[in-house]
Protein backbone atom coordinates (compact mmCIF):
# COMPACT_ATOMS: atom_id res chain seq x y z
CA UNK A 1 0.00 0.00 0.00
CA UNK A 2 1.27 3.10 -1.11
CA UNK A 3 1.89 6.10 1.96
CA UNK A 4 3.92 8.79 2.85
CA UNK A 5 5.12 9.53 6.50
CA UNK A 6 3.95 12.74 8.50
CA UNK A 7 5.55 14.19 11.23
CA UNK A 8 3.65 17.59 13.24
CA UNK A 9 6.48 18.72 15.88
CA UNK A 10 5.52 20.94 18.70
CA UNK A 11 6.79 22.56 21.18
CA UNK A 12 6.99 19.68 24.14
CA UNK A 13 5.33 16.63 21.82
CA UNK A 14 5.52 15.69 18.19
CA UNK A 15 1.72 13.83 16.41
CA UNK A 16 3.23 11.19 13.64
CA UNK A 17 1.41 9.35 11.07
CA UNK A 18 1.22 6.92 8.22
CA UNK A 19 -1.15 8.67 5.46
CA UNK A 20 -2.16 6.32 2.69
CA UNK A 21 -2.94 7.66 -0.52
CA UNK A 22 -6.53 8.15 -0.04
CA UNK A 23 -5.43 10.73 2.59
CA UNK A 24 -6.32 8.63 5.75
CA UNK A 25 -4.58 7.85 8.76
CA UNK A 26 -3.13 4.76 8.14
CA UNK A 27 -0.67 4.81 11.62
CA UNK A 28 -0.78 7.16 14.38
CA UNK A 29 2.00 7.81 16.92
CA UNK A 30 3.23 10.68 19.29
CA UNK A 31 6.43 11.16 21.07
CA UNK A 32 7.61 13.71 23.22
CA UNK A 33 10.17 16.12 21.55
CA UNK A 34 12.81 16.03 24.35
CA UNK A 35 13.61 19.96 23.93
CA UNK A 36 14.70 20.15 27.85
CA UNK A 37 17.78 17.97 26.44
CA UNK A 38 18.91 21.01 23.89
CA UNK A 39 18.12 21.22 20.47
CA UNK A 40 20.28 18.67 19.22
CA UNK A 41 18.30 16.28 21.00
CA UNK A 42 15.14 17.52 19.74
CA UNK A 43 16.79 17.01 16.08
CA UNK A 44 17.80 13.07 16.87
CA UNK A 45 14.34 12.87 18.17
CA UNK A 46 13.21 13.89 14.98
CA UNK A 47 15.19 11.84 12.99
CA UNK A 48 14.44 8.52 15.23
CA UNK A 49 10.64 8.64 15.39
CA UNK A 50 10.59 9.24 11.53
CA UNK A 51 12.75 6.02 10.98
CA UNK A 52 10.51 4.40 13.25
CA UNK A 53 7.56 5.10 11.34
CA UNK A 54 9.86 3.99 8.08
CA UNK A 55 10.27 0.42 9.46
CA UNK A 56 6.61 0.53 10.53
CA UNK A 57 5.47 1.39 7.15
CA UNK A 58 7.91 -1.21 5.37
CA UNK A 59 7.14 -4.03 8.10
CA UNK A 60 2.82 -4.07 7.73
CA UNK A 61 2.83 -2.33 3.82
CA UNK A 62 5.81 -4.18 2.10
CA UNK A 63 7.17 -1.11 0.41
CA UNK A 64 8.78 2.46 1.82
CA UNK A 65 7.38 5.52 2.33
CA UNK A 66 6.97 7.48 -1.25
CA UNK A 67 7.59 10.58 0.65
CA UNK A 68 7.73 12.29 4.11
CA UNK A 69 6.17 15.87 5.26
CA UNK A 70 7.01 17.83 8.50
CA UNK A 71 5.43 20.88 9.93
CA UNK A 72 7.58 22.62 12.49
CA UNK A 73 7.04 25.70 14.71
CA UNK A 74 9.46 29.00 13.76
CA UNK A 75 10.87 30.72 10.99
CA UNK A 76 11.51 28.30 7.97
CA UNK A 77 13.25 28.86 4.75
CA UNK A 78 11.69 26.07 2.71
CA UNK A 79 13.38 26.64 -0.74
CA UNK A 80 16.57 24.83 1.19
CA UNK A 81 14.80 22.94 3.56
CA UNK A 82 16.10 24.80 6.81
CA UNK A 83 14.41 25.24 10.10
CA UNK A 84 16.08 28.92 10.48
CA UNK A 85 14.55 29.42 13.65
CA UNK A 86 12.24 28.01 16.74
CA UNK A 87 12.11 30.03 19.92
CA UNK A 88 10.41 26.76 22.11
CA UNK A 89 12.82 24.76 20.20
CA UNK A 90 15.96 26.50 20.87
CA UNK A 91 17.63 25.50 17.14
CA UNK A 92 19.04 27.48 14.52
CA UNK A 93 19.62 27.15 11.03
CA UNK A 94 18.78 23.09 11.10
CA UNK A 95 19.25 21.12 7.76
CA UNK A 96 16.14 19.41 8.30
CA UNK A 97 14.95 18.49 5.19
CA UNK A 98 18.20 16.95 4.10
CA UNK A 99 19.13 15.53 7.38
CA UNK A 100 15.02 13.25 7.41
CA UNK A 101 15.54 12.34 3.53
CA UNK A 102 19.24 10.71 4.49
CA UNK A 103 18.04 9.01 7.47
CA UNK A 104 14.87 7.99 5.29
CA UNK A 105 17.34 6.32 3.02
CA UNK A 106 16.72 9.25 0.40
CA UNK A 107 13.24 9.52 0.62
CA UNK A 108 11.92 12.88 -0.92
CA UNK A 109 10.89 14.96 2.56
CA UNK A 110 8.80 18.18 2.17
CA UNK A 111 8.99 20.82 4.86
CA UNK A 112 6.72 22.82 6.47
CA UNK A 113 5.21 25.81 8.91
CA UNK A 114 3.05 23.59 11.20
CA UNK A 115 0.25 26.40 11.59
CA UNK A 116 -0.09 26.87 7.60
CA UNK A 117 0.75 22.86 7.45
CA UNK A 118 -2.88 22.25 10.04
CA UNK A 119 -4.28 25.15 7.68
CA UNK A 120 -4.06 23.22 4.67
CA UNK A 121 -5.83 20.07 5.94
CA UNK A 122 -8.34 22.22 7.24
CA UNK A 123 -8.52 24.04 3.69
CA UNK A 124 -8.76 20.68 2.08
CA UNK A 125 -10.08 18.44 4.41
CA UNK A 126 -11.95 20.17 7.49
CA UNK A 127 -14.09 23.70 7.88
CA UNK A 128 -12.27 25.07 5.06
CA UNK A 129 -12.97 22.68 2.25
CA UNK A 130 -14.82 23.98 -1.24
CA UNK A 131 -13.46 27.89 0.28
CA UNK A 132 -11.41 29.50 -2.33
CA UNK A 133 -10.46 31.99 0.26
CA UNK A 134 -10.09 31.68 3.59
CA UNK A 135 -8.09 32.50 6.98
CA UNK A 136 -7.01 29.71 9.55
CA UNK A 137 -6.15 31.24 12.87
CA UNK A 138 -4.78 28.89 15.83
CA UNK A 139 -5.29 30.48 18.69
CA UNK A 140 -2.75 28.03 21.58
CA UNK A 141 -0.13 29.15 23.33
CA UNK A 142 0.76 31.56 20.60
CA UNK A 143 -1.67 33.28 17.34
CA UNK A 144 -0.72 32.11 14.20
CA UNK A 145 -2.32 32.27 10.91
CA UNK A 146 -2.19 31.11 7.30
CA UNK A 147 -3.84 31.98 4.47
CA UNK A 148 -5.88 29.70 2.13
CA UNK A 149 -5.55 31.17 -1.65
CA UNK A 150 -7.36 28.48 -3.95
CA UNK A 151 -5.97 24.86 -2.29
CA UNK A 152 -2.42 26.27 -1.45
CA UNK A 153 -1.19 28.06 1.73
CA UNK A 154 0.45 31.68 0.80
CA UNK A 155 3.82 31.53 2.23
CA UNK A 156 4.71 34.82 1.59
CA UNK A 157 8.15 36.59 -0.13
CA UNK A 158 9.71 35.38 2.93
CA UNK A 159 8.02 32.27 4.27
CA UNK A 160 6.46 34.96 7.11
CA UNK A 161 3.07 35.15 6.17
CA UNK A 162 0.35 34.97 8.77
CA UNK A 163 1.76 36.30 11.83
CA UNK A 164 -1.31 37.62 13.24
CA UNK A 165 -0.39 37.39 16.92
CA UNK A 166 2.42 39.87 16.55
CA UNK A 167 0.19 42.36 15.65
CA UNK A 168 -0.33 44.96 18.14
CA UNK A 169 -3.32 45.58 19.18
CA UNK A 170 -2.33 47.50 22.55
CA UNK A 171 0.00 49.97 21.89
CA UNK A 172 2.76 49.93 25.10
CA UNK A 173 1.44 47.08 26.75
CA UNK A 174 3.05 43.72 27.30
CA UNK A 175 6.26 42.99 25.84
CA UNK A 176 6.28 40.27 23.69
CA UNK A 177 8.69 37.76 22.58
CA UNK A 178 9.36 39.49 19.36
CA UNK A 179 10.44 42.30 20.82
CA UNK A 180 7.46 44.49 20.35
CA UNK A 181 5.05 45.51 22.53
CA UNK A 182 0.90 44.78 23.38
CA UNK A 183 1.32 41.90 20.18
CA UNK A 184 -2.46 40.17 19.90
CA UNK A 185 -0.79 36.85 21.08
CA UNK A 186 0.25 38.58 24.83
CA UNK A 187 -3.40 39.51 24.97
CA UNK A 188 -5.63 36.57 23.24
CA UNK A 189 -3.76 33.44 23.26
CA UNK A 190 -4.76 31.29 25.46
CA UNK A 191 -1.52 31.06 27.61
CA UNK A 192 -2.33 34.76 28.04
CA UNK A 193 -5.66 34.03 28.80
CA UNK A 194 -4.30 31.48 31.48
CA UNK A 195 -2.37 34.08 33.14
CA UNK A 196 -4.66 37.04 33.00
CA UNK A 197 -7.04 34.62 34.96
CA UNK A 198 -4.41 32.77 37.62
CA UNK A 199 -3.41 36.41 38.18
CA UNK A 200 -7.75 37.79 38.36
CA UNK A 201 -8.44 34.54 40.94
CA UNK A 202 -8.33 31.27 39.11
CA UNK A 203 -4.99 30.78 41.36
CA UNK A 204 -1.78 28.99 40.50
CA UNK A 205 -1.86 26.80 37.50
CA UNK A 206 -5.03 27.68 36.31
CA UNK A 207 -5.19 27.71 32.44
CA UNK A 208 -7.43 29.03 29.77
CA UNK A 209 -9.77 26.06 29.70
CA UNK A 210 -10.62 26.85 33.97
CA UNK A 211 -11.50 30.59 33.29
CA UNK A 212 -14.05 29.60 30.25
CA UNK A 213 -15.23 27.15 32.76
CA UNK A 214 -15.47 30.08 35.35
CA UNK A 215 -17.04 32.11 32.47
CA UNK A 216 -19.76 29.73 32.04
CA UNK A 217 -20.39 29.19 36.06
CA UNK A 218 -21.30 33.06 35.77
CA UNK A 219 -17.63 34.23 37.33
CA UNK A 220 -17.87 38.20 37.27
CA UNK A 221 -14.14 37.97 37.26
CA UNK A 222 -13.47 35.73 34.83
CA UNK A 223 -16.03 37.28 32.23
CA UNK A 224 -13.69 40.38 32.82
CA UNK A 225 -10.17 38.61 31.36
CA UNK A 226 -12.41 36.44 28.77
CA UNK A 227 -14.17 40.24 27.58
CA UNK A 228 -10.19 41.71 27.15
CA UNK A 229 -9.24 39.07 25.09
CA UNK A 230 -12.06 37.96 22.94
CA UNK A 231 -12.05 42.01 22.35
CA UNK A 232 -8.21 42.05 21.72
CA UNK A 233 -8.34 39.08 19.51
CA UNK A 234 -11.65 40.72 17.20
CA UNK A 235 -9.29 43.57 17.09
CA UNK A 236 -6.31 41.56 15.33
CA UNK A 237 -9.10 39.40 13.77
CA UNK A 238 -10.18 42.54 11.76
CA UNK A 239 -7.37 43.96 10.83
CA UNK A 240 -6.56 40.23 9.16
CA UNK A 241 -9.97 41.01 7.28
CA UNK A 242 -9.73 44.27 5.88
CA UNK A 243 -6.44 43.30 4.54
CA UNK A 244 -7.14 39.73 3.04
CA UNK A 245 -11.17 39.74 2.32
CA UNK A 246 -11.44 35.80 3.15
CA UNK A 247 -14.84 34.05 2.82
CA UNK A 248 -14.35 32.08 5.43
CA UNK A 249 -12.32 32.11 8.99
CA UNK A 250 -11.21 29.50 10.90
CA UNK A 251 -10.55 29.10 14.60
CA UNK A 252 -8.71 26.38 16.08
CA UNK A 253 -6.11 25.84 18.43
CA UNK A 254 -6.88 25.52 22.23
CA UNK A 255 -8.83 28.70 22.90
CA UNK A 256 -11.69 27.21 20.23
CA UNK A 257 -12.06 24.23 22.60
CA UNK A 258 -14.39 26.39 24.10
CA UNK A 259 -17.12 26.56 21.83
CA UNK A 260 -19.55 28.99 21.89
CA UNK A 261 -18.04 30.97 25.16
CA UNK A 262 -15.53 31.91 22.56
CA UNK A 263 -17.14 31.86 18.92
CA UNK A 264 -20.57 34.23 20.45
CA UNK A 265 -18.55 36.82 21.90
CA UNK A 266 -15.82 36.76 19.29
CA UNK A 267 -18.46 37.09 16.52
CA UNK A 268 -20.22 39.80 18.18
CA UNK A 269 -17.17 42.17 18.77
CA UNK A 270 -16.08 41.51 15.22
CA UNK A 271 -19.69 42.78 14.06
CA UNK A 272 -19.27 45.50 15.97
CA UNK A 273 -16.13 46.48 14.64
CA UNK A 274 -16.58 46.54 11.30
CA UNK A 275 -17.40 49.00 8.59
CA UNK A 276 -17.39 48.29 5.49
CA UNK A 277 -15.66 45.17 5.47
CA UNK A 278 -17.86 41.46 4.31
CA UNK A 279 -18.09 39.98 7.51
CA UNK A 280 -17.07 36.39 6.56
CA UNK A 281 -18.29 33.34 8.29
CA UNK A 282 -16.56 32.23 11.47
CA UNK A 283 -16.40 28.74 12.86
CA UNK A 284 -14.40 26.38 14.58
CA UNK A 285 -11.82 24.01 12.98
CA UNK A 286 -12.78 20.60 12.18
CA UNK A 287 -10.18 18.72 12.35
CA UNK A 288 -8.82 19.13 16.00
CA UNK A 289 -5.01 18.03 16.41
CA UNK A 290 -5.08 15.69 13.96
CA UNK A 291 -4.58 18.86 11.56
CA UNK A 292 -1.03 19.05 12.12
CA UNK A 293 -0.58 15.44 11.09
CA UNK A 294 -3.09 15.18 7.58
CA UNK A 295 -1.18 18.36 6.33
CA UNK A 296 1.75 17.37 6.64
CA UNK A 297 0.88 14.27 4.76
CA UNK A 298 -1.07 16.45 2.31
CA UNK A 299 2.57 18.23 2.06
CA UNK A 300 4.64 14.61 0.93
CA UNK A 301 1.36 13.27 -1.14
CA UNK A 302 1.71 16.78 -2.98
CA UNK A 303 5.38 16.24 -3.32
CA UNK A 304 5.09 12.62 -4.96
CA UNK A 305 2.79 14.10 -7.37
CA UNK A 306 4.85 16.93 -8.34
CA UNK A 307 7.89 14.51 -8.68
CA UNK A 308 5.81 12.44 -11.05
CA UNK A 309 4.44 15.14 -13.00
CA UNK A 310 7.91 16.09 -13.73
CA UNK A 311 9.23 12.52 -14.32
CA UNK A 312 6.42 12.17 -16.50
CA UNK A 313 7.64 15.16 -18.75
CA UNK A 314 10.95 14.66 -18.96
CA UNK A 315 9.67 11.11 -20.45
CA UNK A 316 7.67 12.39 -22.97
CA UNK A 317 10.31 14.61 -23.90
CA UNK A 318 12.64 12.10 -24.10
CA UNK A 319 10.07 9.67 -26.35
CA UNK A 320 9.89 13.13 -28.63
CA UNK A 321 12.34 13.85 -30.85
CA UNK A 322 12.15 17.00 -33.63
CA UNK A 323 10.39 15.14 -36.41
CA UNK A 324 12.78 14.93 -39.38
CA UNK A 325 12.34 17.88 -42.07
CA UNK A 326 8.91 16.75 -44.33
CA UNK A 327 9.67 15.74 -47.76
CA UNK A 328 7.77 18.39 -49.33
CA UNK A 329 9.07 21.31 -46.79
CA UNK A 330 11.82 24.43 -47.83
CA UNK A 331 14.21 23.30 -45.79
CA UNK A 332 14.55 19.75 -46.34
CA UNK A 333 15.46 20.51 -50.15
CA UNK A 334 16.87 23.98 -50.32
CA UNK A 335 17.36 25.64 -53.88
CA UNK A 336 19.53 28.70 -54.05
CA UNK A 337 17.79 31.90 -54.08
CA UNK A 338 16.79 32.99 -57.65
CA UNK A 339 16.49 36.96 -58.51
CA UNK A 340 14.02 38.29 -61.10
CA UNK A 341 14.72 41.25 -62.95
CA UNK A 342 11.38 43.04 -64.05
CA UNK A 343 12.31 46.02 -66.92
CA UNK A 344 10.72 48.78 -66.93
Amino acid sequence: MRHVIALDVGGTGMKAALVGADRTLLHEARRPTGREDGPEAVVAAILDFAAELRAIGERRFGEPAAAAGVGVPGVLDQDRGVAVFAANLGWRDVPLRALLSERLGGAPVALGHDVRTGGLAEGRLGAGRGADRFLFVSVGTGIAGAIGIEGRLEPGAHGDSGEIGHIVVRPGGTPCGCGQSGCLETLASAAAVGRAWAAAGGGPGADAADCAKAVESGDPRAAAVWREATGALADGLVTALTLLDPELLIIGGGLAEAGETLFTPLRSAIEERITFQTLPRIVPAALGDTAGCLGAGLLAWDLVAAQSAAQSTAQSTAQSPHPAPSPTSPSSHAQPAQSTEVSG
